[in-house]
């Protein structure tokens, strides 16, 4: 099995790295023929913009919403996340609406600040150490969608059925447990992990 990573812009390597010592095999995702063999995709981080504007012109915008419908699971990081989200704000921008929340681009002055903080999540017990790189905040989110994990007292980790969002990037750390629940909802059951 596979998890395709969008490597249109951002920073998808790491990811992909963070997935390898799961020992998950990836494919880098730039055109919807790619998405062809993949069993979930990760929208990383970058600039959300720009991102949308690459998933446009090669028609992967129309293709991700297809692999949604059919019951694919997808998280977003990041700009990801506001890729998803289903309303952008501050400024506001479109999105690929497949997750109803509200997402603030510039939520705290100019967006949250660079850091690496810890709070509270229902995927463990300790507390899940989240990087924030100049991330979007979760404003709102449907009775439906799941909170995960928090932040300053705002969700920082959501997800609704098999689609998962974070403001943070857990690709960053040494600590595997967002993407073993991403691979939970996959279906994957990762292997052991090997050493980083």
């Amino acid at each position: 099995m596979k998890i395709g990573i969008l490597a249109v812009q951002g920073d998808f390597e790491a990811h992909a790295a963070m997935l390898a010592t799961m020992g998950v095999e990836t494919v880098e995702v730039r055109t919807p023929c790619d998405l062809g063999d993949c069993d979930g995709l990760i929208l990383p981080g970058g600039e959300s913009t720009t991102q949308l504007q690459f998933l446009r012109e090669d028609g992967l915008d129309v293709a991700i919403g297809k692999f949604a419908a059919n019951g694919k699971a997808i998280f977003g990081t990041c700009a990801g996340a506001i890729l998803l989200a289903s309303e952008v704000k501050n400024p506001r921008q479109d999105s690929l609406a497949l997750l109803d929340m509200t997402v603030l681009r510039n939520g705290y002055g100019r967006q949250v600040h660079s850091a690496v903080v810890s709070g509270p999540s229902t995927l463990r017990k300790e507390p899940l150490e989240m990087v924030f790189i100049r991330g979007p905040v979760i404003e709102r989110v449907a009775p439906n969608v799941e909170v995960l994990a928090e932040y300053a007292g705002k969700p920082a980790l959501v997800q609704k059925d098999r689609v998962m969002a974070s403001a943070f990037h857990p690709e960053l750390t040494s600590d595997t447990t967002v993407h073993r629940h991403f691979l939970d909802l996959v279906g994957i059951a990762a292997p052991t992990e090997v050493s980083r």
